[in-house]
């Protein structure tokens, strides 16, 4: 049975005929838009959804007047979309001063429910929705339709058919909440709304797709990256917080990094996302490309006093707890599919995994901390980094517990004399790492570049040590 985007609650009938025609008979859902209706079309003898929306009843009766009737004049041209993944509106009617909006009925479910009851999706299945809903919308924006309110609960599924269907398209805006800071409340699902759209900023296509990206998270992972435990935290973590993706999205990073960008401008689009979403169909993986990148935070402060200072929430306190300052100037560089490339304040810059968080200047490191990539830069010693490296193997029983294995090898680095060393250590937490280091000598400083990982992941810290090497630059 299809809950049509809201709460099912499987309530009894009503028997209600709305506008003499659409007779209600089970209430299939309720959400914070209005009540979802199981129905028979008497003129035409079919099942049907209907819609009950609610309107404000703060609002003044000539502001409700003037409500339903924008109401009723944008679900009318939600109403001209034609679309398979996009519900068939059928009707829209308007009965005791009240719109109401009559769909198709879907035999099936929503994905929240789909992933609350069976778990979180497959990469490919997640990749198929995504097409579907990246056909929907760019069908949608080509006639100037947005939807505003992407999320799990507004997309439905046909078990039957495999069908994809997005719905109640356009009614964050029809409800007249398009922003968080146009009314002081807050119309949607912040979790999965733009930084753009919550600030005030501006609003577009763009913002639909970010909360595609968004969505794709929760589908591969079970909640949205910017789920927090109150309107502030999703606010803070939408605006300013480092973006982490879920792990469960690596066979999909590219798109969803790009998806998640914070400039609109920048985002990926949709006629790209649906391409490379259709590449991991075709091929069971994302093919290895240069893709851009943004690592820093995009914080601008006025917009993020902006923001939370309708959601209640102190901005000094936000930025004490991690908001930061502007950024300085950014700018996009290129880095291997599942990799980005992050410009540190030592005066560097180069490739890191998806997924790895900047502890301290020239410090990164993936969740758990299995894995940790260092960069160190002092003066030139003596004899060049390889006599120096040799210092630092003699050394090595006293400065790394259980020091063992190691092996030092005579190289070259951006044309510069360079050091390698390779050996094994345990750590303090009891498990055997291996370290893979480079060391060289460049623009009057002796840069040391380290990789450590648990023994039995080496070959892949060896992976990620040899790309950030290979992508290390200077700047």
């Amino acid at each position: 049975m299809g809950t049509q985007g809201e709460q099912g609650d499987g309530r009894g009938g009503d028997s209600r005929v709305i506008a003499g025609r659409y007779l209600l008979e089970a209430r299939l859902g309720r959400g914070g838009m209005g009540a979802v209706w199981r129905a028979t079309d008497r003129l035409l003898g079919r099942q049907v959804a209907v819609k009950e929306l609610l309107l404000d009843d703060t609002l003044s009766a000539d502001e409700v007047r003037q409500q339903a009737d924008r109401t009723l004049r944008e679900a009318r041209a939600v109403a001209q979309l034609s679309h398979p993944h996009i519900i068939v509106v059928h009707d829209v009617v308007e009965h005791d001063e009240r719109p109401y909006l009559v769909m198709e009925l879907i035999d099936g479910g929503s994905l929240a429910e789909r992933v609350s009851t069976y778990g979180p999706l497959d990469a490919r299945e997640a990749a198929r929705i995504g097409i579907a809903l990246l056909g929907a919308l760019r069908t949608a924006h080509a006639a100037g339709v947005l939807h505003r309110d992407l999320k799990p609960a507004n997309v439905l599924l046909e078990p039957a058919t495999g069908r994809v269907v997005l719905t109640d398209f356009g009614i964050a805006r029809l409800t007249g909440a398009p922003t968080l800071t146009e009314s002081g409340t807050f119309v949607g699902s912040p979790e999965y709304t733009a930084p753009e759209r919550m600030t005030g900023a501006r609003t577009g296509p763009e913002s639909d797709l970010w909360s595609l990206g968004a969505l794709l998270c929760a589908a591969l992972s079970g909640e949205s990256p910017f789920r927090r435990d109150s309107l502030g935290g999703v606010v803070h973590a939408v605006i300013a917080d480092d973006i982490r993706p879920p792990v469960q999205a690596e066979p999909l990073l590219p798109v969803v990094r790009g998806l998640l960008n914070r400039d609109p401008d920048q985002r990926l689009d949709a006629v790209r996302a649906e391409r490379m979403l259709r590449d991991f169909l075709d091929m069971g993986r994302l093919p290895p490309q240069a893709v851009p990148f943004r690592w820093r935070r995009l914080l601008v402060t006025a917009l993020l006093v902006a923001a939370v200072a309708v959601a209640g929430v102190s901005a000094g306190a936000l930025l004490r707890n991690g908001g930061g300052g502007a950024p300085g100037p950014e700018k996009s560089v290129s880095a291997p599919s599942g990799y980005l490339v992050v410009e540190d304040p030592a005066g560097f810059s180069l490739a890191v995994p998806e997924g790895f968080t900047r502890r301290a200047q020239g410090v990164y490191e993936s969740r758990g901390e299995t894995f940790r990539l260092s960069i160190r830069t002092t003066a030139p010693e003596p004899g060049g980094p390889l006599d120096a490296m040799r210092r630092a193997h003699a050394k090595g029983p006293d400065t790394h517990a259980g020091y063992r294995d190691g092996r030092i090898t005579a190289t070259t680095h951006h044309g510069h004399p360079a050091a390698r060393r390779e050996f094994t250590w345990d750590a303090e937490e009891g498990m055997a790492k291996r370290a893979y280091e480079v060391w060289w000598q460049e623009d009057g400083r002796l840069y040391e570049l380290q990789m450590s990982a648990p023994v039995g992941k080496a070959r892949q810290g060896r992976a990620y040590f040899d790309v950030a090497l290979d992508t290390f630059t200077g700047v």
